[in-house]
């Protein structure tokens, strides 16, 4: 852990102690809740399908080609599947080690461009991979069986690529003074990039060549960005990324329709899928994404404003990554349909920006040491917000979710606000070790959440829970739903492994209907129930319906 922002030996951070900081954040608990949302049971259900049928060609939805998404997520979680993991770990894994490859290449691209070219005062790697692995991004996306993580991870590699070919011709400040041979980057760059491509689409080509574009156009080195698609790059990329598009396509005639049109040009020009947001949306998701870092923000812009006054900007490696941090949030701006997924590909330059202005300030610098403290008390009053937020939040709950919650709600609060206090004591004793003490505060939440709250939240939000409880129950097939959002839909189809159907009124015969409050008052009118229901199972309603008179 980081002792000091003033040290003379700049390795004071204790490397066994980064490396279970990112573990635990990363992989701590990844069973703690069941498959939540639409998502993540659906594309858990086309892996374990590719597992079970050895297809791993098309991507299947209860036996039925399922064309939004591309092949490298589900390849990756039907691996945990075969080794017979927990579902949950099984559809989640990839998104942990995927942001534990991105930490580490975040790292070594600190430490490749800045460790040995300026003198600082700790170390940006550990920094970095530190900064990264703790923000509310990669721990909330490390535990999301989606292609988010691994999509941006593809692309983190890609650009980790280009950047080292970039340095191989001299660029971004190398400290060589001659040319090295770029043929191996250029490969790993058509790699990488391919792999993308078989993660989210050709979203990734766009995502990568319009950051590498937007530096060119800055500092008019055209003809190394031109050579980025050179032969070997472009072999690589093919080699990697056609053969599955290629053989998907030969074997579903629609393929290329619902993929490329109606998944990438309908979702990006049209709000067809129903997530408008207004133009701004992703800067505020942005940082919120870095917390409890995004404070780091204000030192990180100073610094770019700076550079920008300089004639030497051009060579600057910042601008290279505030390039890649800044066009997938203006280029999904003006996207007619808007998640928060979608800009986690800018969240590794954003950390590694944030890392290095911070290991950049000078602590025997009057003026600098008072930026420090101005951040850090950023960062004091982020916590602070944080749990005053939680305890909001418990309170807007139903009663029957703010008592299970409570206990777990209050211990994290009151970590976060004994975080916060920390913090401030150390900026009022003139100390700098507000990191170390804000990296412990995040990984003690990490605790509270995956050993704590997310289990009790469980039953609220995940099928698991209701799944669990019915799988005995002596007329499964008179199991129906009604009225259910898609996400629990989609989640009791998971768990129970077939599809429920909808309950149909005219249905004359005896069931178990899993319905809302909503539900059950329509289901009243119908007069195929007439008893009364003292409280929800976990928030859902077990309607028994009782046989139509004859």
């Amino acid at each position: 852990m980081e002792q000091s922002l003033q040290t003379k030996n700049p390795e004071k951070i204790n490397r066994a102690g980064a490396a279970l900081v990112l573990l635990f954040c990363l992989f701590g608990n990844l069973g703690a809740m069941g498959l939540v949302g639409p998502d993540e049971p659906r594309y858990a259900w086309i892996a374990r399908a590719m597992a079970m049928t050895g297809d791993w060609v098309t991507p299947r939805l209860y036996s039925q080609p399922w064309f939004e998404k591309p092949i490298l997520y589900y390849w990756a979680a039907s691996i945990g599947f075969l080794l017979r993991l927990p579902a949950e770990w099984a559809a989640r894994l990839p998104s942990a080690f995927a942001a534990l490859v991105a930490a580490i290449a975040v790292g070594w691209l600190a430490a490749r461009h800045y460790g040995s070219a300026e003198r600082l005062a700790v170390n940006p790697a550990f920094l970095g991979a530190l900064l990264f692995a703790t923000s509310v991004a990669a721990i909330g996306f490390s535990r999301a069986a989606t292609p988010d993580m691994l999509f941006s991870t593809c692309i983190t590699l890609a650009m980790a690529s280009a950047a080292t070919a970039l340095r191989y011709r001299g660029l971004l400040r190398a400290a060589t003074s001659r040319a090295r041979s770029d043929n191996w980057p250029l490969i790993l760059f058509g790699i990488f990039l391919g792999l993308a491509v078989l993660a989210k689409g050709p979203a990734a080509i766009v995502l990568a060549g319009g950051a590498l574009l937007l530096w060119a156009a800055i500092t008019k080195h055209w003809r190394p960005i031109v050579r980025l698609a050179h032969p070997y790059a472009v072999a690589a990329f093919c080699l990697v990324a056609l053969p599955w598009y290629v053989l998907c396509a030969l074997r579903n005639h629609d393929f290329l329709r619902v993929f490329i049109f109606e998944h990438n040009f309908e979702r990006y020009l049209t709000p067809v899928f129903q997530h408008p947001q207004p133009f701004w949306f992703f800067l505020p998701i942005a940082l919120l994404a870095l917390l409890p870092w995004t404070a780091l923000l204000w030192e990180a812009a100073r610094r770019g404003v700076r550079l920008w006054k300089e004639k030497s900007r051009c060579d600057s490696p910042d601008l290279f990554f505030a390039c890649w941090a800044f066009f997938p949030i203006l280029f999904f701006s003006f996207s007619q349909s808007k998640l928060p997924g979608y800009i986690v590909p800018s969240i590794p330059p954003l950390a590694l920006l944030c890392a290095v202005a911070l290991a950049r300030l000078n602590a025997r610098s009057v003026a600098d040491r008072k930026v420090i403290h101005f951040t850090a008390a950023g960062i004091s009053a982020t916590w602070f917000a944080l749990g005053i937020t939680a305890l909001l939040w418990i309170h807007r709950l139903p009663i029957y979710q703010r008592d299970s919650l409570r206990t777990s709600v209050f211990t994290a609060a009151a970590i976060v606000f004994i975080g916060g206090a920390v913090v401030a004591f150390l900026v009022f004793r003139g100390s700098d070790a507000f990191v170390a003490a804000s990296l412990a505060t995040v990984t003690l939440l990490v605790g509270t959440a995956g050993f704590g709250i997310l289990p009790r939240l469980d039953p609220f939000i995940s099928a698991r829970w209701h799944a669990q409880l019915l799988r005995n129950d002596r007329h499964p097939d008179r199991i129906f739903t009604y009225r259910l959002a898609r996400s629990w839909d989609f989640g009791l189809a998971f768990y129970f492994q077939r599809e429920l159907p909808e309950w149909s009124p005219a249905d004359p015969n005896p069931a178990l209907v899993l319905t809302t409050p909503a539900g059950l008052e329509e289901i009243r009118q119908l007069h195929r129930f007439y008893g009364t229901l003292e409280e929800a199972y976990q928030g859902i309603l077990y309607v028994p319906i009782e046989p139509t008179p004859r």
